[in-house]
């Protein structure tokens, strides 16, 4: 593999997060809801099923991933070398 653990790991984190804010607004509609009389917002769901969403983001961030590490190791899409030159 051309690249070391300590990148893969940081280029799923980073897959995660952008996943994340991908998958956080499914499954939300205000159409449903009262308007709120406590002083809340109008935008807080009153059941956003988180767990349910990070599941779902941990599997797709996975699928995402392995497709950027298989273009990684056949060479589509090349990370530069940031070591300095001898």
């Amino acid at each position: 593999m051309p690249i070391g653990p300590f990148t893969m790991t940081a280029i799923y984190i980073t897959v995660w997060w952008t996943v994340l804010f991908v998958v956080l607004p499914l499954g939300m509609n205000q159409r449903d809801q009262a308007q709120p009389t406590d002083g809340a917002q109008w935008g807080a769901p009153e059941n956003p099923r988180l767990k349910k969403k990070f599941i779902t983001t941990t599997w797709v961030a996975a699928v995402v991933w392995v497709f950027i590490m298989v273009l990684v190791y056949i060479g589509w899409m090349p990370l530069p070398s940031l070591a300095p030159p001898v």
